[in-house]
C-alpha cells in the first residue's frame, strides 16, 4: 500500500519516470540544488570554525 502511495506522490510531483509530467531537466535541477545546499552547509560550518579560530588566536597572542 505504501509503495502505491509513493508512486502516486512521485507522479503528482512530476518525478515518476514514464508519466506525462516527468521532466528529466527538473530532476537534474533538483539534484543540483541538493548538492549546492550540502556544499553551502559545509562552507558555512567551515566559516564558523575559522571565525572561532581567529578569535581564539587573537585573544591568546
Amino acid at each position: 500500500m505504501q509503495t502505491l502511495s509513493n508512486w502516486q506522490n512521485k507522479a503528482n510531483e512530476g518525478k515518476l519516470i514514464g508519466t506525462k509530467q516527468y521532466d528529466p531537466e527538473l530532476m537534474a535541477i533538483l539534484e543540483e540544488n541538493k548538492r549546492l545546499k550540502r556544499d553551502l552547509k559545509i562552507a558555512q560550518e567551515e566559516r564558523e570554525i575559522l571565525k572561532k579560530a581567529t578569535a581564539y588566536f587573537a585573544k591568546h597572542s
